[in-house]
């Protein structure tokens, strides 16, 4: 009779990592991994599988410290340099160099430098000018090493430091634990390799790019393993079976990455199912729930998400416990820090959500900022400073709540993190780039949340600076006064940045024959919109009420995207006829651009900020004359008085 196979039974993360420990006890799948014998020069990194006795004394003579003459210390006692000792060349001192063996009679060097050679006869003599205790300038055998003693214990990972230690005792060879050995099979009909330059060329609509056996390979070879990264499979029982049949035999730990859903076309539970058990079938974490944990042939077995997020994420929460208990290790703790958050964060109540953030220290408070949440974006990840763990069953934070991130790089690295937060442009990509190129040490945190947004970001005490292009529509100018009416009673300088073009962006051919915002009640055109609070929207309401166009006139007004490239992404891909958006954005995904406005868009900052030394290094980048061609090259901006104060409000 068959098994039933767990289907996308959700439990709690511990539950989940509980049951599958058991589970690898039971199959002796869970201890530590067997040793192998390597020379010393190649156990860097590796994990010692026994203790490290010591062979022989280090040193294994007494050695002098100095250059100097070797002496009985008893034989110096009284000397002066009024009244300087005696002693027969050869015969009561010896000449030795830093290193040298001692000789039998000796107890103690003096330095040449308080020493002289006085010829008497036919015997040469040393005159000692001052007398030295025992042993003074002496190494004696076992200073540092003694035979015998424990130099390193066992399940220590090696350093350089430990590597010269060993040799130094006696060992030419050490016993470490073998590196887990871990195969990454990717499935996926619709997976494609980038194999040559010329891949990109072939991608056709469908094709998704595999890359998360790059990602889950390289996270494993960080922990210490051997990674077998094989071809993508299709969507096929028996291809993904054999292939997993044939990688147990070679493997500790086999992954299959995808099908691990409930689709039709998601095989992992039922081929880790015909192989062995299927222990867990969903966990209760987001990103990553449809997570499969199972044991099969003595070996582990995980069916890994397909989402890139997801695939991380739980690959670093499930797998890497599992890699560091074989070797013997206890994993690393990332560092946490208390901050605030800045945006207000929903939450399903019925998983523990882990939320991907940036961190920056703004005056003195750390605020965290979350980034896009998507399980697909792998980019919140690549910009991550941290991870803020949101508790099952808790409905998510407000805004100003306090939480704790775990931290993905160094605490101090924080303090050098300029926070901005507000509207999007692409100069500010740009703009960090070239901050860090003049800077290594300094880094730009960007949260795209809307012109407005960034004023009350700025409000609030959550960033340094804020991109803002807020149009007023009674004076035509732009900032000052929601500048006035949000911060009131801050001093904030408001500094010129770019001019730029605004128009609507169509596929290549504009096929539809957009010309202007008129277009845009056609029934045949489905427009994407810009989310409430940034700029572009505010522009496009004050044009449209211009052009006396009602907001439901405008289909697809309601859909939002968050940055110009995103709504250039949505024309893109045809899931709109178009967007208002930048040039730049365009030029970047081969869109035509229609030209309508054009419109400043300045930077916000707050004084003490602007004369502050973390910003310095920032503002000098953006008047530099390398900045302003570099913007100009993207098409679409006009960088004229870049950098000048406009108000000071």
């Amino acid at each position: 009779m068959q098994r039933e196979t767990p289907y996308l039974h959700d439990i709690g993360l511990e539950e989940a990592i509980q049951a599958w420990n058991v589970a690898l006890d039971a199959a002796h799948a869970s201890g530590t991994i067997s040793s192998e014998m390597l020379p010393v020069a190649e156990c860097l990194g590796r994990v010692t599988a026994a203790p490290v006795w010591a062979r022989i004394s280090s040193p294994h003579y007494h050695a002098s410290a100095m250059d100097g003459y070797a002496v009985c210390a008893e034989d110096t006692a009284g000397a002066t340099e009024t009244m300087p000792k005696r002693l027969v060349l050869g015969v009561e001192a010896t000449y030795v160099d830093t290193g040298d063996p001692l000789p039998a009679f000796a107890n103690a060097v003096i330095m040449i430098e308080d020493t002289q050679l006085v010829g008497e006869g036919d015997e040469t003599v040393v005159e000692i000018m001052a007398a030295t205790p025992p042993w003074r300038h002496v190494r004696p055998m076992g200073e540092d090493i003694v035979a015998t003693q424990l130099v390193l214990p066992s399940n220590h990972q090696l350093r350089p430091q430990d590597l010269g230690a060993a040799v130094g005792c006696g060992h030419t060879h050490l016993a470490v634990r073998r590196q887990p050995r871990v195969a990454i099979i990717p499935t996926g009909t619709e997976l494609v390799s980038l194999n040559d330059p010329d891949s990109q060329e072939r991608l056709q609509p469908g094709d998704i790019i595999e890359y998360n056996s790059i990602v889950l390979g390289a996270m494993a070879e960080e922990w210490g393993c051997v990674v077998s990264r094989f071809a993508p499979l299709p969507d096929d029982f028996d291809m993904i079976r054999s292939a997993v049949v044939s990688a147990l035999a070679e493997h500790d730990l086999v992954v299959v990455n995808a099908g691990s859903s409930a689709g039709s076309e998601d095989f992992t539970a039922r081929v880790v199912d015909s192989l062995g058990q299927v222990v867990v079938h969903g966990i209760a974490i987001r990103p990553g729930h449809p997570v499969i944990l199972g044991v099969a042939k003595g070996k582990a077995i995980a069916g890994i998400p397909g989402y890139p997020v997801s695939a991380a994420m739980t690959f670093d929460l499930l797998v890497k416990p599992v890699i560091y208990r074989w070797l013997g290790l206890v994993p690393p703790q990332a560092p946490t820090v208390q901050a605030t958050l800045t945006q207000k964060v929903h939450s399903d109540m019925g998983e523990d959500e882990f939320l991907r953030v940036t961190v920056g220290q703004v005056g003195d408070r750390l605020v965290t900022t979350p980034l896009q949440r998507g399980a697909g974006v792998i980019m919140s990840l690549v910009q991550a400073d941290g991870i803020v763990r949101i508790p099952r069953f808790s409905e998510g934070e407000h805004a100003g709540a306090a939480v704790t991130v775990h931290l993905l790089r160094r605490p101090e690295s924080i303090r050098n993190t300029i926070v901005c937060i507000g509207s999007h442009d692409l100069t500010l990509d740009v703009l960090a780039d070239q901050l860090r190129r003049l800077r290594p040490d300094l880094s730009m945190a960007s949260a795209n949340v809307g012109s407005y947004g960034g004023l009350l970001a700025l409000q609030r005490g959550d960033s340094h600076l804020a991109g803002s292009h807020l149009l007023d529509e009674e004076t035509g100018d732009y900032n000052v006064r929601f500048i006035r009416e949000l911060l009131p009673d801050r001093r904030m300088i408001l500094l010129r940045f770019v001019g730029r073009v605004q128009g609507l962006m169509t596929p290549a051919g504009n096929p539809k024959a957009l010309h202007g915002l008129q277009d845009l009640t056609r029934p045949d055109v489905y427009f994407v919109n810009r989310q409430r609070g940034a700029g572009t929207r505010v522009l496009l309401d004050y044009e449209l009420k211009k052009l006396g166009i009602a907001r439901r006139q405008v289909q697809g007004y309601e859909r939002q995207e968050y940055t110009h490239l995103a709504v250039a992404a949505a024309v893109k891909s045809g899931a709109a006829d178009c967007g208002l958006g930048i040039l730049a954005a365009a030029r970047a995904l081969d869109l035509d651009f229609v030209p309508l406005f054009n419109e400043r868009y300045d930077l916000v900052i707050p004084q003490d900020y602007y004369n502050g030394e973390l910003l310095a290094p920032l503002l000098k980048v953006a008047r530099s004359p390398e900045f302003a061609a570099t913007v100009q090259a993207l098409g679409g901006y006009d960088t004229q008085g870049i950098g000048e104060v406009i108000a000071e409000l």
